[in-house]
């Protein structure tokens, strides 16, 4: 963290609305904010206790820009933890130029994006974890990902990260002692109950790096692959479901080649959805080609949505899914498409033992209400607001880490191994948990994470 004495001793000046509101707000932070700002306001600042809002003027020289509300806010209980000051300004663009431009003459900074949360995370107001999860919260698009967002910013598993490295280090300091008294082999370190740790530590590990999944669809959104043969509905069914005519729908068999994606949320919940090219062989490369990009998009999708739209043998349906080679963490629902135009009861019946099925009429929309439960339900029951949920891939990979050095050090355990080897993979684990909250960082880290976010922020 070598920049923390040049960060702190700038002030930063940056606006924290994007533009064409009503009201736009600039934000300053650093040692001079209030002195800065006091010298183009109307009102004395100097003096003013921090959580106040003052009512002025700003005027270049004898050139007033604008009448504002100012809000002072004292280091240490501000954002950044430094002294801050917000300038609620009219929301016209040169207005918000004029006064920045005010600002940086008097000696403001343009703030760097991410810049405002990167000094708090330096001044110790939030764990990188919690400064991750701003960015995640400004560009949540669902309520789940809000939730996802919202709660690991409030510390989320940032505290049960905290309750695991501090068993960890009374560990690995007992193990550190015993290597101090190593000529005299003594064990500080129960063995058994050392292995009882570590085994705990292991599972709790394992468990937030298995949420990742349903978090990271959760947060960018529940990819579904609408599949099936040539005129099944697919194209109509995407329509109904965004309430537009979004894709072409045609008599003709073969007419959607290319991928076609959009977005709704229910519940809550943000879905994509894609609709496909027809399922069939075909002579034409150009719909081939489509094909081809279907079924990879279909392996990737969270949730198929695989339509029949006329009467099969179970057989024949089952060797079609089967054809899509679908993984055991993908889900699958089975639509009776056109359900006025055939008996989907003997199929619903033969197949309701291996997936969802669902009879409808995408053109009427007779059914959709309940594709829509289904739709959520598939989901799970991990989207409560206190459920532990990983949804970063950093964090995940640091986890994956972690595990990996406490399978290894249980292993040491097994076979009695020295302790000063049992010890090197809890340091690994220490290390690769510190990565997610900030205990442990570099100046590359940190530039990248921040790098994403917006000015102002």
């Amino acid at each position: 963290m070598s920049n923390r004495t040049e960060l702190s001793s700038t002030t930063i000046v940056a606006p924290a609305t994007a533009p064409g509101g009503a009201i736009a707000l600039i934000r300053l932070s650093g040692p001079e904010a209030i002195a800065l700002t006091e010298r183009v306001f109307s009102q004395p600042l100097t003096q003013a206790p921090g959580h106040t809002l003052h009512f002025g003027t700003i005027s270049d020289n004898d050139r007033m820009l604008d009448e504002v509300l100012v809000s002072v806010f004292r280091a240490p209980r501000s954002y950044t933890g430094e002294e801050m000051v917000e300038i609620s300004c009219h929301g016209s663009a040169y207005i918000t130029h004029e006064i920045l431009s005010l600002l940086t003459r008097h000696g403001a900074v343009p703030a760097a994006a991410g810049e405002f949360t990167q000094r708090a995370f330096l001044n110790g107001k939030l764990d990188l974890s919690q400064a991750e999860a701003v960015a995640d919260l400004i560009a949540s698009e669902s309520g789940a990902a809000h939730r996802i967002a919202l709660n690991q910013m409030r510390g989320g598993y940032a505290t049960e990260l905290a309750g695991l490295r501090e068993k960890l280090l009374h560990i690995a300091s007992l193990l550190e002692l015993e290597l101090d008294f190593s000529e005299e082999d003594v064990e500080f370190a129960d063995r058994s109950e050392l292995q009882g740790l570590l085994t705990e530590i292991l599972h709790r590990c394992r468990l937030l790096a298995g949420s990742f999944r349903t978090g990271n669809v959760l947060k960018n959104g529940v990819p579904v692959a609408i599949a099936g043969a040539p005129n099944a509905g697919k194209s109509t069914l995407l329509n109904r479901l965004v309430g537009e005519e979004r894709a072409i729908v045609s008599e003709v068999a073969g007419t959607t080649r290319d991928l076609i994606e959009e977005s709704i949320t229910l519940g809550g919940i943000r879905f994509r959805f894609i609709d496909t090219a027809g399922l069939r062989h075909t002579e034409d490369s150009i719909e081939a080609l489509g094909i081809e990009r279907a079924k990879e998009r279909i392996r990737h999708a969270t949730l198929v949505l695989f339509l029949l739209a006329e009467p099969r043998t179970p057989a024949e349906v089952l060797e079609s899914i089967d054809a899509l080679k679908l993984s055991d963490e993908q889900h699958l629902i089975l639509l009776f498409n056109k359900q006025d135009l055939w008996d989907t009861a003997p199929l619903a019946e033969a197949l309701s033992h291996r997936w969802p099925t669902l009879s409808l009429s995408a053109r009427s929309g007779e059914g959709l209400e309940e594709l829509q439960t289904l739709l959520i339900d598939s989901v799970g029951d991990n989207r409560s607001a206190d459920t532990l949920v990983v949804s970063n891939i950093r964090h995940y990979e640091a986890l994956l880490q972690a595990a990996a050095a406490l399978e290894r050090g249980l292993t040491g355990l097994e076979n009695t191994l020295s302790a000063d080897l049992v010890s090197e993979e809890i340091r690994q684990v220490l290390h690769h948990l510190g990565t997610i909250t900030g205990e442990i960082t570099t100046d590359d880290i940190l530039g990248h994470i921040f790098s994403k976010f917006c000015i102002g922020k």
